[in-house]
């Protein structure tokens, strides 16, 4: 075996193995570790209002939620603070809107440079029979979709 092809496979190795540590990393974790350090969310107000696990379903799921969309406006790192008082889950068996979407809302403060401005996310709940005997499931991963919505808007009115 030449020396060119024994650097040809140990090239090719090294290649597929950084390939697999990166296929294996949760999405965006590279660039999310220091985004996350300036973000403060407090659901005070929603743990009050809404008790666990809803408060701490947004506790786990904003923080992150938030340092990806600052990224995508370029403002990762920038720091926030944000202040969750409401979530607002339409009905599970279907609402009143187009195609027997629900409404869902997260009701909020979000702070920057000393400034506060109130904000409201909304998504829309298409609800599906797998959904009924997960309701647990599937109220967690609306709650997510919601803090992805509100994190959204507020990236971009900052």
């Amino acid at each position: 075996m030449s020396a060119f092809e024994v650097m040809r496979r140990a090239s090719l190795g090294v290649f597929g193995a950084v390939a697999l540590a990166c296929a294996s990393a949760p999405v965006g974790a590279f660039a999310l570790t220091r985004a996350v350090s300036g973000i403060k969310v407090d659901v005070g107000p929603l743990r009050a209002n809404a008790g666990d696990p809803t408060a701490a379903w947004v506790a786990r799921a904003l923080p992150g939620a938030l340092a990806q969309a600052l990224a995508d406006v370029g403002r990762a790192g920038a720091p926030i603070s944000v202040r969750i008082d409401y979530v607002i889950l339409g009905p599970s068996s279907g609402g009143a809107q187009f195609g027997g979407a629900a409404p869902d809302q997260m009701i909020g403060e979000v702070i920057v440079g000393g400034i506060a401005h109130e904000l409201r996310g909304s998504t829309s709940y298409y609800p599906m029979a797998v959904d009924q005997p997960d309701y647990v499931q599937s109220n967690y991963d609306r709650i997510a979709q919601l803090c992805k919505a509100f994190a959204y808007w507020a990236a971009r009115g900052m």
